[in-house]
């Protein structure tokens, strides 16, 4: 079987590395693809949003499956597009992806069905959602409805950063209408985990927890980002904490979309805070997760050919879902400047070969006169396993160490919470 990847960041050289180690995919394609990407795969020059080209390319080469990565061409429709025209295609529709797409759409369904998750108002005029803040004061949290590309949540600790954030929003326009209309949120406090699913309408099969490193810099500081580093296990995540999110929220969003006539189909992204109260929601997403994809795949034993195929024909239920036991930790490096303004172009020396290990996914690259270069916000996401969570990060961050750009920035402290918990926890 042939399968065709949509996107070209380090969430589908992921996708591309684990479904090109299934015995029932012949050849990937991925549309369009990075420099890491085509190492292990054929890139196709297609935009993600150029449904007509992509389904034609899918026909043309017979494609068996294809996958899709980011959240921008989901939101348009794609899964809709491909159905109409006959061809199997892994993701939510249109109507499904709205978790994701507007913030206001998630709480409402979460509040309709009483999932857990923090209060919040929605607004569409500055003065408004001005005033409610100022009433509500410090900590809170500002959110643009829109997809921001991860950038679009600020959590202010004082007023002044959450009316500069609201300005920027509404008033500024820093996320091209994202932010028109804004959730305001209550601060939640707790520690953060990430739990994906496989759905496939009231079907659920979880994946393995994750925790993501969103702040720029060490010890959670500076303005968010797309993901600056994950490792997976979570192991102070109590397992009653994450069935506990799954009876609670996982299933129960599942079942309502069935009931709000949405079915959702493809992966289901909670992000959770683990409050004195119990899991709650920060927010969902329709897809993998980046970095998380890149440390939760190289756990999964199963076939990912099987799973999504599975899903595509309904049949998510028949499905035995296996993990492996080694701990996974992704360091994620980064241009100068982000996440904002930063250079492009700049030479990657020192990339090593990938082994059972170690594997160096590509975020932003591109390939110039034979040379890797750096092409995008998030370069690369260095990934290592372990048989704990000590060896998987030491194993990353060796790797780390012999890579090179100009201006390369990552945090030194991806898993270092987990350990310090381990160790706290043996005394």
């Amino acid at each position: 079987m042939k399968v065709l990847v949509i996107g070209g960041g380090g969430r589908e050289h992921a996708l591309v590395w684990k479904l090109a180690q299934s015995p029932k995919v012949s050849h990937v394609y991925c549309a369009p693809g990075n420099a890491g990407i085509a190492q292990m795969a054929e890139c196709v020059s297609l935009d993600v949003n150029d449904f007509a080209a992509l389904a034609e390319f899918a026909k043309r080469e017979h494609i068996g499956l294809t996958v899709v990565g980011p959240e921008d061409p989901l939101l348009n429709g794609i899964v809709d597009f491909f159905e109409e025209q006959g061809l199997a295609i892994f993701g939510p529709k249109k109507e499904a992806a709205l978790l994701e797409g507007s913030k206001t759409f998630a709480k409402d369904i979460m509040e309709k069905y009483n999932i857990p998750t923090g209060a919040y108002r929605s607004f569409t005029k500055y003065e408004e959602a001005l005033a409610y803040v100022r009433k509500q004061g410090a900590p809170i949290v500002i959110k643009a409805d829109g997809l921001a590309a991860g950038k679009g949540v600020t959590v202010a600790f004082t007023l002044e950063e959450a009316e500069e954030a609201l300005r920027s929003m509404m008033v500024e326009d820093v996320f091209s209408g994202a932010g028109s209309r804004v959730v305001i949120e209550e601060y939640l406090a707790g520690e953060e985990m990430t739990l994906l699913s496989f759905v496939d309408g009231e079907t659920v099969i979880p994946m393995v927890p994750s925790q993501d490193h969103k702040p720029v810099f060490n010890d959670d500081k500076g303005p968010n980002t797309g993901g600056m580093g994950t490792y997976s296990p979570v192991p102070h995540m109590d397992d009653s904490i994450v069935q506990q999110a799954i009876d609670t929220i996982v299933l129960p969003t599942a079942r309502a979309m069935v009931a709000e006539g949405r079915p959702f189909r493809g992966i289901l992204y909670t992000g959770l805070m683990i409050t004195e109260k119990g899991p709650k929601v920060i927010e969902y997403n329709a897809r993998f997760g980046d970095p998380e994809t890149q440390v939760v795949l190289p756990r999964l034993a199963s076939d990912l050919a099987d799973i999504f195929l599975a899903a595509v024909e309904g049949k998510l239920s028949e499905c035995q879902v296996e993990w492996k036991s080694d701990a996974a930790v992704c360091v994620v490096m980064s241009s100068e400047g982000y996440p904002g303004s930063y250079p492009k172009g700049r030479e990657i020396a020192g990339l090593p070969a990938n082994t059972d290990d170690v594997v160096v996914f590509h975020a932003g690259t591109a390939e110039r006169d034979g040379h890797t270069v750096t092409n995008g916000g998030r370069v690369l996401g260095v990934t290592a396993m372990g048989n704990d969570l000590h060896e998987a990060q030491r194993r990353a961050y060796e790797t780390v160490q012999h890579i090179s750009f100009e201006g390369a920035h990552y945090r030194t402290d991806i898993g270092a919470k987990a350990l310090r918990k381990a160790e706290h926890n043996k005394r």
